[in-house]
């Protein structure tokens, strides 16, 4: 007599590849999306410091000057980006970026993120963080 179908051990053994292969590629995923993450955060400040350029050269103050306030600018903020007010005059200003509680970032090395008016760009970890 033959009979049709999947024995308990082909199962589970398609189960523990399935497994298996879902260990692998989820951390690879996860940092994927936190590459990604960076690079938009980073793009976002960047898109900042012209907006305080063009702010500078209208108003010759940086004082009052109007950014993009998250990243991704539309939909879920992964990043509040804010300017500094303590660091911020008619000569300076620091732009900083810092991780949503809760978001994929929350704890990550890029967590913070801060840019000056000359370029300046800081974090914890430069060469992670900045891609430079």
């Amino acid at each position: 007599m033959k009979r049709n179908g999947f024995t308990l051990i082909e199962l589970m053994i398609a189960v523990a590849v399935v497994g298996i292969l879902a260990a692998i590629a989820y951390p690879s995923y996860t940092e994927y999306v936190k590459k990604t993450r960076r690079a938009e955060v980073a793009a976002v400040m960047l898109e900042n410091v012209q907006l305080m350029e063009r702010f500078y050269s209208q108003n010759g103050t940086y004082v009052g000057a109007t950014i993009v306030g998250q990243s991704p600018a539309d939909g879920t903020a992964v990043y509040n980006i804010a300017v500094d007010d303590a660091q911020t005059n008619d000569a300076a200003f620091v732009i900083d970026a810092t991780a949503v509680d809760g978001s994929v970032m929350d704890g990550d090395t890029c967590a913070s993120l801060s840019v000056n008016e000359l370029g300046d760009l800081t974090s914890s970890d430069n060469a992670v963080c900045w891609r430079r």
